[in-house]
């Protein structure tokens, strides 16, 4: 009977600390900030909120056309309904510093895993850059859209339809690829 006792004791205190450790834990990781999880999730809604703003003020995406006018008169109005709607936002809308820290650290990563050699090489192929990145200025026209690196894509939360990343220099531009506009950028977003 002492020895049931003895163990029912031990097991209740092994419980409490269970309990104890596990409290502990949550509230460090709630004192230490949202997870990389939420601050993803935090980036898609913030993508979307965009989208939907863009629906809201501007409609869908230009129509599909053979005509190269067509199709750049089209980008050229939804572009200025949505320099309309969104004037006055800065850089950061998007990509909060909680946000940009985030995306820094995973292409940090990216660079340091096995493929950033590749990376490096490609990125140093692509031509040189040197422009001033201004929140709903339509994409540079005389730059080549830079693709963004497979390996690392994956390592960044997937955008929605309508939404890219792209290199420019040494940030990395959210693009708006219907109406061909900046809609936020990260800078010096590239390791050195």
């Amino acid at each position: 009977m002492l020895f049931m006792r003895e163990t029912r004791r031990v097991a209740m205190w092994v419980l409490v600390l269970c309990c104890t450790t596990v409290t502990v834990v949550a509230q460090s990781a709630t004192a230490n900030g949202p997870s990389d999880a939420q601050t993803s999730l935090d980036l898609r809604a913030r993508a979307k909120a965009y989208l939907d703003l863009r629906r809201k003020v501007a409609g869908d995406a230009p129509k599909q056309s053979n005509s190269s006018g067509v199709i750049a008169a089209a980008q050229s109005e939804l572009a200025n309904k949505i320099r309309v709607a969104r004037a006055g936002v800065k850089q950061g809308q998007i990509f909060t510093p909680r946000i940009a820290a985030y995306v820094r650290r995973q292409i940090a990563k990216t660079f340091n895993g096995p493929h950033g050699r590749d990376i490096r090489a490609s990125l140093r192929r692509s031509e040189p850059v040197n422009i001033q990145l201004q929140i709903n200025q339509s994409y540079p026209g005389n730059v080549p859209l830079q693709s963004t690196p497979a390996s690392l894509l994956l390592n960044l939360p997937e955008l929605p339809k309508g939404l890219e990343y792209r290199l420019l220099g040494s940030e990395l531009v959210l693009r708006d690829t219907d109406a061909n506009i900046v809609v936020d950028y990260i800078p010096h977003a590239l390791p050195t």
